[in-house]
Formats: structure tokens, sequence, C-alpha cells
């Protein structure tokens, strides 16, 4: 799947201000569930089961916490570019800035794995995570998402 398909819009890029990975992971299952009309519990119970498996930081300032659910029609992604940096447990030590939410349904698993992989894959481009952090609205780091997610040659 795209990227520019799991972000479809500019309301999906968020701009947040947590002091803790807890607090962040709050504010994601909120802006999650007025998005997928789902409840807010249940949204962060899922991020939560698979953080405990292992950190979602990727390292370079990136976190991609994500999870399948059986409740979920359709996949659904948030991006949202930190204030300042947080711990997320990263390898690298670094703390995280840019936080790539992925919720998908069980339903729909043959392409979780290749989504995810796709947003690794753009994200491995240096340019990408500095230029997410210096668009100046959502529509602009919308439009670089989209410039970015193309198929590798």
């Amino acid at each position: 799947m795209a990227i520019a398909d799991l972000f479809a819009t500019p309301e999906g890029i968020l701009t947040l201000a947590p002091s803790s990975k807890k607090e962040l992971l709050e504010m994601l299952a909120t802006e999650a569930s007025a998005r997928i009309d789902q409840p807010q519990d249940r949204i962060l119970d899922a991020i939560l089961a698979r953080e405990r498996l292992g950190p979602t930081a990727l390292g370079r300032g990136v976190a991609l916490p994500h999870a399948r659910v059986d409740w979920l029609d359709k996949p659904f992604a948030v991006l949202a570019r930190l204030e300042r940096g947080i711990d997320m447990d990263a390898r690298d030590g670094e703390p995280v800035d840019l936080v790539f939410l992925v919720l998908w349904p069980e339903a729909a698993s043959e392409g979780f794995l290749p989504a995810l992989s796709n947003i690794c894959r753009v994200l491995r481009d240096n340019q990408l995570p500095r230029q997410l952090r210096q668009a100046r609205s959502a529509e602009e780091a919308l439009q670089t998402l989209v410039a970015a997610d193309r198929p590798p040659i």
C-alpha cells in the first residue's frame, strides 16, 4: 500500500507536545479514536500490547508504533511531529520526534508487513525525516511523504 493511501489527507499529520512515551501513546490513541470511531482505550490497549513486545523506535528520531486489530475495516495511520524529542527506548539512544502510528485490520494482514516495510524504506533516505521536521504545515508534510513514496529502482 502506498503511503499516500495511508495518509490521504493533511488531517493525518499532527503536531503534538507529549512529555513522555506514555503520554504520546495516549495522545495518538485519542487522535485515532476521533478518526476511526473506536474507543480510545481500545486503541491504546492495542498499541501498548505491541510495545510490550519491544520498542517500536527505529532510530534517528523516528518511531513506528503499530498494531494489527480485528475491529478495524481499513488501514489507518497518522504521523505525529513532536515539538521536542522524547525517549522511546531507541537502540541508538536518540530521542524520537517523528512518530508514524499504523493500525491495520487483522482481516487484511497480507498487506501489513509490506506497508510497514514501505514506510521504513522511504525513511532510509536521510533527507525525508529532515524534510518532515522542517515542513511548515501538515499539507507540506503530506506532500513530502507522497513525493518520497516512489517505487524502488
